[in-house]
């Protein structure tokens, strides 16, 4: 196996020494190894991101003396992500939704005063198609929720389902995916959130260790 890891910022702003500890330890780790460095811009938000930025990014990493062995841009990859959105709707792990944030807000509160955990109840599952269609003649567009494999039969009835996998930092780490909710991949503009292209990309680009800060800790579960 060849290591390969990847330093992945959002260009919508230059480097700062956070980042620049995350590349160092990156790129480290990929010359120990005899491995490859991906520099990669997660620059799916198109509004906010700036080739300037992604410039001055790569600037700076030269000058630390880090060298990528290959760059690449995620706003040049959508149709890999359009193919894989298709794909999971096809396995019916993606389904659509229509609260508002106003609407979510409130169900977690009724949760919380249930002693229940705040998560998302997937409503959305048993939405008939009227209702569908009431909501999208009132101008409501959907976003997308991804599955979560914790239940057994019946999704409405999710149970502990712990993941478990190897931190080479941290040891052991585990999480129960029922104390999470069901995660975004596409808002209601069609627009992608971080998780799903990061996938992608680790899977298509043969990412063999992902190394950045501890408030990530858990994604990769």
């Amino acid at each position: 196996m060849t290591v390969t890891v990847r330093f992945a910022p959002s260009p919508t702003g230059r480097i700062h020494i956070g980042n620049a500890r995350t590349a160092l330890f990156n790129w480290l780790f990929a010359m120990n190894n005899k491995g490859r460095f991906i520099q990669r811009f997660d620059d799916t938000d198109i509004a906010r991101s700036k080739q300037e930025y992604a410039d001055s990014i790569l600037y700076d990493l030269h000058w630390l003396g880090i060298f990528p062995d290959i760059t690449e841009y995620q706003s040049r990859r959508f149709e890999i992500y359009d193919a894989a959105v298709e794909r999971l709707k096809a396995a019916r792990v993606l389904y659509a939704c229509y609260e508002t944030p106003e609407e979510l807000d409130l169900r977690r509160k009724v949760r919380r005063t249930r002693g229940l955990p705040p998560v998302y109840g997937r409503e959305a599952l048993t939405l008939t198609p009227e209702q569908v269609a009431e909501y999208q003649s009132d101008g409501r567009k959907p976003h997308w929720r991804f599955l979560l494999p914790n239940f057994t039969s019946d999704p409405l009835q999710p149970e502990r389902t712990e993941v478990h996998w190897n931190d080479l930092v941290r040891g052991e780490e585990t999480v129960d995916l029922a104390s999470l909710s069901d995660p975004v991949l596409v808002r209601e503009d069609g627009t992608y959130l971080y998780t799903l292209p990061s996938v992608v990309d680790d899977i298509e680009m043969g990412v063999s260790h992902v190394i950045r800060g501890d408030d990530h800790v858990t994604n990769p579960g």
